[in-house]
């Protein structure tokens, strides 16, 4: 048995009116979208951390990344997020693109590779940001988001015991290399000769494949263009309200290769041991999987799914502060531009920059960051063991605001952050100047640094712990 072992999700805490999209007054259904320091590989690593909230992540065998809004067209996103999870430097990684389909392709390719016997457990996740046209139809629809499996043959939690796909060709959503924005061709034909044939298509070969009928399934999470087609393909498939998970329109929006994952990981959280679960990704053709839910999902209750994430909410102040974190819109100067980092510099530390690791003295246990050759305590020399702070909370020691760093979300929240006696200059994100107070308690966050050099550079960032209800999706 191969199959889910355990999940995590990641959405932005920042919530856009679609009225305000509009020049409407803020209120009603609404999106999530990154902060202006996140990305879809930055919210990946964030919902493989909770994937692997008490996992030994020396058992992962492979990352699989999927995303069609990746910065890099040359540099392949699942190393960094390897690394930025401190996994094996033996983990085989890959980056699965260029379709909204990657998600769900991504975790048939993982369960494959455990069945033919090159991995035991194989980390997938998704994650996307895209960017339509300001004010277009298509904008209202696009949200951000980010989903995380772990596949394994152990401990699973639902298995994937059936799946098919189909292949078509046709030009209905698109993106240039180059291009900033996602383009559509006319909604009736892209939903009826793309969405709702190749939907139709996989799931009628599925179960002509199987003998199952749609009353086998529990829950149904569909990929879907807009709530509209979305619901109008699950009743013309034969499922009910019922048994359809909630697509998220209007309170998230379409997360691209998230979007089926994200719905899996929803549909997760509130299944039973028995249940059978069909998810459905679409792009250039769909996938069709088949998972049965064991008794072990209960043992995944209580996680950070995508219920606490719903929960954890803030509105973002207008659409123009949207425009700006997307550098859509002129500014006087740009000061997080430059020169770029040195190459040498960032492979030379990136064991504390990207994995964020510190030095623990082995013989009076302190912690230390950056890496230091002779223990400050007790003046011990080369003698340490390397310890990762990213999985860890700490408390802010001191703080102060800076208006002229460059921040399009000013002011600039920079810290000193303890983290189990080690010091970290941070800055804090995803947080107002009101919440910041000595001894706060935070976790990090791996996010954009800055752009120096025209790419981006990533690092870690502090975040107020939010103590929320955690709730099922429905």
């Amino acid at each position: 048995m191969v199959g889910v072992s355990s999940y995590g999700a990641y959405i932005p805490m920042l919530r856009l009116s679609l009225a305000a999209i509009a020049g409407g007054k803020p209120g009603g259904p609404e999106k999530a979208v990154a902060n202006w320091d996140e990305d879809g590989l930055s919210m990946a690593v964030a919902a493989a951390i909770a994937c692997l909230e008490g996992v030994d992540r020396t058992t992962v065998d492979g990352v699989l990344f999927a995303s069609t809004s990746y910065a890099f067209k040359e540099k392949q996103g699942a190393a960094i997020v390897a690394k930025a999870l401190d996994l094996r430097r033996d983990v085989v990684t890959a980056d699965l693109g260029d379709s909204l389909r990657a998600g769900t392709t991504a975790l048939r390719a993982a369960v494959d590779s455990i069945k033919a016997g090159s991995a035991k457990r194989v980390l997938v996740v998704a994650g996307d940001t895209r960017l339509a046209a300001p004010r277009s139809p298509l904008e209202a629809n696009l949200g951000d988001g980010a989903a995380a499996f772990l596949l394994g043959d152990t401990d699973v939690a639902a298995s994937l015991e059936a799946a098919h796909a189909v292949a078509d060709e046709i030009i209905d959503v698109w993106r240039r290399e180059g291009d900033p924005f996602v383009h559509s061709w006319e909604d009736r034909f892209v939903v009826d000769h793309g969405y709702r044939q190749n939907v139709r298509d996989v799931v009628r070969g599925l179960l002509e494949k199987t003998g199952l009928a749609t009353r086998d399934f529990a829950k149904l999470a569909l990929y879907g263009p807009d709530a509209r087609s979305h619901a109008m393909v699950a009743r013309e498939i034969g499922f009910g309200p019922e048994q359809v998970q909630d697509p998220l329109f209007g309170k998230v929006g379409n997360t691209g290769t998230a979007f089926a994952p994200l719905l899996l990981a929803a549909a997760l959280e509130s299944a039973r041991p028995g249940d059978r679960l069909l998810v459905v990704g679409y792009g250039d053709g769909a996938d069709a999987l088949v998972f049965d839910v064991t008794p072990a999902v209960s043992r995944l209750r209580g996680r950070r799914g995508v219920g606490w994430h719903l929960a954890r909410r803030a509105e973002l102040a207008g659409y123009d502060k949207y425009l700006r974190f997307r550098q859509l819109l002129a500014t006087e100067h740009d000061r997080r531009a430059g020169a770029g980092i040195s190459a040498t510099i960032h492979f030379r530390d990136r064991d504390q920059d990207v994995s964020l690791l510190a030095h623990r003295c082995r013989r009076c246990g302190t912690m230390q960051y950056p890496f230091q050759r002779v223990c400050y305590r007790c003046y011990t020399k080369d003698d340490f063991d390397k310890v990762r702070l990213s999985d860890r909370r700490g408390t802010l020691k001191s703080f102060t605001f800076d208006y002229f760093a460059g921040s399009p979300d000013p002011p600039l929240i920079a810290t000193v952050t303890d983290v189990e006696g080690a010091r970290l200059y941070l800055q804090m994100t995803d947080a107002s100047p009101k919440e910041a107070k000595l001894d706060l308690p935070v976790e990090l966050t791996f996010r954009r640094i800055h752009e120096a050099g025209g790419t981006p550079n990533y690092y870690w960032k502090c975040t107020p712990v939010r103590s929320l209800v955690r709730r099922g999706a429905e």
